[in-house]
């Protein structure tokens, strides 16, 4: 399923949903940044996704990441809470999405990097070449905070 986000653009659709969902910054030892080629849009963003029943926030990032990338990590900290109403996200099936979403820090642990439905690409950026990739500037803005190491969560 395709997806089109939408910025501040007066010609976006309305939103017919919210969806907890959850991102995760994630450095290495070397201070690089864990990224994702998303298969729906094509753009590299840090991996996420939906809250599903039955699960914890931390325990969806856990299990998001892994799915996304093979590697294994552990939640350590809120970077911030992302409720943009001029962020919609368009789907195919015609749910339109309004933005919310938490942004977790995190520790990789384990694990190996491979690709999945969800991801053309997996990989480790330094923080120097992120200027270069396509990324949408709601996931900038994540990036932005988790580098920044803030001492109280951003919210929206």
């Amino acid at each position: 399923m395709a997806r089109i986000d939408y910025l501040d653009d007066p010609d976006a659709p309305e939103p017919n949903s919210i969806v907890v969902a959850v991102t995760a910054y994630i450095e290495n030892e070397d201070g690089d940044l864990l990224l994702i080629r998303r298969t729906d849009n094509d753009l590299y963003a840090i991996p996420g996704g939906a809250l599903e029943y039955g699960e914890t926030l931390s325990g969806t990032v856990i299990r998001e990441v892994k799915e996304e990338t093979g590697v294994d990590v552990e939640v350590t900290a809120l970077i911030g809470a992302y409720s943009n109403p001029n962020h919609v996200i368009a789907f195919t099936d015609g749910e339109v999405r309004q933005e919310f979403s938490l942004c977790f820090r995190a520790t990789p642990t384990g694990g190996e990097l491979r690709t999945s439905t969800e991801s053309k690409e997996v990989l480790w950026v330094k923080p120097d070449e992120l200027d270069g990739l396509n990324i949408h500037p709601s996931i900038r803005l994540r990036i932005q905070h988790g580098r920044e190491n803030r001492t109280t969560p951003y919210f929206t």
